[in-house]
């Protein structure tokens, strides 16, 4: 066996490790503090040797999920994970794929009134003070911090879902921001009109007052992505990623993580890599090149990337003509990061349903308005000739009831909720709504939930080839309509 195909083995043994031990900490109930064992306790528990144990370890310090302390007393500590990694990870897949400004500001459009409703509903004492002093804090530098006040006001939602997800719009956002162009006369006068937009919507929250909340915060937006276009130096469907190749800027200091020294230079890599233009099977650099670039040692460099290796940006190939090899990055890396995250924070039903309702009916609308459009008209066509028909499974003269057959029509509701979002066309989205389910796919792994009956299966398909029908006759109104009661009707499926 090559010496690269060894490498590879371990890496996939260890990520397999990786992820057995981030499941018995869920298991566990996460208690913060609490220890795995020792080092060789958790050889002997995984049957793995010391070199792959210690891979997997790494994997699972970058989450944050637990670390290990050596010496008496020592071990694999369950550790409180904060939002970082999760939030960068999803930053990544989502440059690399282009998201758009229009894809950006669409998916706060969704989420951020959604967000400001909650909170009117949920606020306290305690979130009232933190918002005005937000609200205080902006009018001292006379300044409005978009970041600082949208990410506080998804707080005070109570919702985490909710919450992560405005903080990676946010932070795609700062990205485009940074590239606007203004004079500082324009700058004045439009941070004068978000610190006002901010009391307003604070006003509305600590009112109680949901419905206006919800509306403030939809016209704030939409300012918000005026102000953006306006200033835009490039096409209004430029990405976060190519503006800044248009520009030279090779990555943005100020956003460089905590943590140790690898995960800040794989950051570091990742941007340079999508300045570059994320050429996938390109060289980026020899390990020597990249040591003499970086200046860092060779055992920081190797675990950086290992992290770049996890999150499918770059793969490290060995001997002559080897170097950095520039990947595809894979969604469900992303995917997993985030869900890992969220199972800490908890997320109650709710707060993962009216997340996931908001994404589907802005979905429908989307796929609704696409119908008749030539451009996507094949697209569109193709899922609502697979949607739109009865199948054999449910509807033959003699329907077999195995729980393979229940477990195919299971998948296949998850699927159909999917292949919307993906039709919908928003990145960010279409990414989120994946996370959900990958969230319900793991409570339902995790906890032996039964398995829907056979005539759940028939009454399944059939709402979705309703919801098909008024889509195909472009009824937007009577297409929420039937996927509300979809959802409701549904929810055992996905709750």
């Amino acid at each position: 066996m090559s010496f690269d195909a060894d490498i590879a083995r371990t890496d996939k043994r260890a990520s397999q490790v990786a992820r057995r031990i981030e499941a018995d900490i869920v298991r566990r109930g996460w208690n913060v503090g609490e220890s795995l064992g020792s080092e060789h306790a958790l050889q002997e528990r995984y049957g793995v040797s010391r070199s792959v144990l210690r891979e997997a370890v790494r994997l699972v310090e970058h989450h944050q999920v637990a670390r290990m302390r050596r010496g008496p007393n020592g071990g694999l500590l369950i550790c409180e994970p904060d939002a970082g990694p999760a939030t960068r990870a999803v930053v990544i897949y989502l440059e690399y794929v282009g998201t758009t400004i229009e894809e950006l500001l669409d998916a706060r459009l969704v989420l951020e009134p959604l967000a400001a409703s909650l909170a009117a509903e949920r606020i306290d004492e305690a979130g009232i003070e933190a918002l005005r002093a937000v609200l205080l804090a902006e009018e001292r530098r006379k300044q409005a911090s978009a970041d600082e006040f949208h990410i506080a006001l998804a707080k005070r939602s109570k919702n985490p879902v909710l919450q992560l997800f405005i903080e990676v719009l946010t932070s795609l956002t700062r990205r485009y921001a940074l590239q606007s162009r203004t004079d500082s006369a324009t700058e004045a006068v439009e941070a004068d009109r978000m610190r006002n937009d901010h009391s307003h919507i604070v006003a509305a929250v600590t009112a109680g007052d949901a419905a206006r909340a919800k509306t403030l915060s939809e016209r704030h937006v939409e300012a918000v992505t005026a102000r953006l276009r306006r200033h835009r130096p490039g096409d209004k469907t430029a990405s976060p990623r190519r503006a800044r190749e248009s520009r030279g800027v090779s990555r943005l200091n100020n956003e460089a993580p905590r943590g140790k020294l690898a995960e800040v230079l794989a950051a570091t890599i990742g941007d340079d890599i999508a300045a570059c233009g994320w050429r996938i099977g390109s060289v980026f650099g020899t390990e020597a090149a990249l040591l003499e670039r970086y200046r860092v040692s060779r055992a920081v460099l190797r675990e950086a990337v290992r992290l770049l290796e996890y999150h499918s940006i770059a793969q490290m190939r060995r001997g002559p003509g080897g170097g950095l090899i520039v990947t595809k990055p894979q969604a469900q890396a992303s995917i997993d990061t985030i869900a890992l995250y969220l199972q800490y924070r908890r997320p109650g039903r709710e707060d993962l349903r009216c997340v996931r309702d908001a994404i589907e009916i802005d979905s429908v609308t989307k796929v609704v308005a696409k119908v008749g459009n030539r451009r996507t008209e094949s697209d569109v066509a193709a899922f609502l000739d697979t949607h739109g028909r009865p199948t054999d499974l449910a509807f033959g003269e003699n329907p077999r009831e195995s729980a393979g057959d229940v477990r195919t029509a299971s998948l296949e509701e998850f699927r159909f909720h999917v292949g919307l979002a993906q039709l919908a066309g928003n990145a960010p989205l279409d990414l989120f709504l994946r996370i959900i389910v990958e969230l319900f796919r793991r409570h339902w792994s995790s906890t032996g939930q039964a398995l829907p009956t056979w005539s759940d299966v028939i009454a399944v398909e059939r709402a979705h080839q309703k919801i098909v029908e008024a889509i195909s006759a472009g009824d937007d109104s009577l297409a929420r309509y039937r996927l509300r009661r979809h959802l409701d009707a549904a929810a055992s499926w996905w709750l």
